[in-house]
């Protein structure tokens, strides 16, 4: 659809382009951060201009932010994976230009009360943290 101000996208078509989901989408633009317009038949539809700023802008506060390496190793005997996964992590961020810190934690992902989670758990909830690099998913939690 076109009008206009410039070419419109469905709200599917408008998460895509802002690589959220569609209900994070109709948060932003109930809260008034991202502004839409009613199809005739009710349906929201984005302008793509404004997409693009908003994530245009979303990128710039994303770099604002620190990356957050994380590694964790179950046991002791797997001390060396643990010198592997830093120095895996630390490389991709390095070639990527982030501003990073690694946090490492030795325990069980089942253990919820490790220093390094707890820390990273913090510092994501103060809002500081632009994106979490993990070697694997699991590194996380199991």
């Amino acid at each position: 659809m076109e009008s206009i101000q410039g070419v419109t996208v469905s709200i599917g078509e408008a998460a895509k382009e802002l690589g959220v989901s569609v209900d994070t989408v109709r948060r932003w633009t109930d809260a008034g951060k991202l502004k839409s317009v009613r199809a005739p038949s009710g349906h929201r539809r984005f302008y793509l201009a404004d997409l693009k700023r908003l994530a245009s802008r979303e990128l710039k506060q994303l770099d604002e932010r620190i990356t957050i390496n994380y590694a964790r190793v179950s046991s002791h005997d797997q001390k060396q994976d643990l010198v592997r996964q830093v120095q895996v992590l630390e490389s991709f961020s390095t070639v990527n230009g982030w501003q990073f810190e690694t946090i490492q934690d030795l325990g069980s992902g089942l253990n919820y009360n490790k220093k390094g989670l707890k820390k990273l758990l913090k510092r994501i909830m103060q809002g500081d943290v632009g994106r979490l690099v993990l070697t694997h998913k699991d590194r996380l939690l199991l």
